[in-house]
């Protein structure tokens, strides 16, 4: 398996992020082969996919994890709200994103190209911080299942290895 880096982000008052799942980022996994990278999500049991890019705006889903898998280009995205980590990711690169986890589209070369999907095939929202979410969207982060597959490997993968259920 490729190269799996784990990153946590806190709560910062405007971004939930995920208290007890990390992000996880697949370096390069699709590097060889990234036309492949929707079919694998939706082998794997993550669906509801899309092609597309990411809003450039700190955004993040309650409600449902997400997976990003980068099909073409280039971009720097800004993880955990405006205190958070600046990742730039490239073509084969694929990001877990716990529900909860802020993201921003910073900057991307002219090419790039992102498929989204959710495990299972969740309906997901896109919640913005407004501060009266906050109890609500604190609730459902918490109701989120783990998945039962990594969306690159399948029965196997980091995921499964890093992801646990919350208490």
């Amino acid at each position: 398996m490729n190269n799996v880096i784990a990153y946590s982000f806190e709560d910062d008052g405007f971004m939930p992020n995920n208290p007890c799942l990390p992000v996880l980022i697949y370096e390069g996994v699709f590097l060889d082969n990234p036309d492949e990278i929707e079919a694998t999500f939706n082998k794997n049991g993550w669906s509801n996919s899309w092609v597309n890019g990411v809003f450039d705006h700190h955004h993040y889903h309650s409600n449902a994890h997400e997976v990003l898998g980068v099909q073409s280009g280039s971009a720097m995205i800004q993880l955990g709200g405006e205190k958070g980590k600046m990742i730039e990711v490239n073509t084969g690169d694929v990001l877990v994103l716990p529900a909860g986890t802020g993201h921003k589209k910073m900057s991307a070369s002219s090419h790039f190209r992102i498929v989204g999907a959710y495990p299972e095939g969740m309906e997901y929202n896109t919640r913005t911080g407004e501060p009266g979410e906050r109890p609500v969207v604190l609730q459902e982060i918490r109701n989120v299942p783990i998945p039962s597959t990594d969306p690159v490997y399948g029965k196997e993968g980091s995921l499964l290895e890093r992801w646990t259920p919350m208490d």
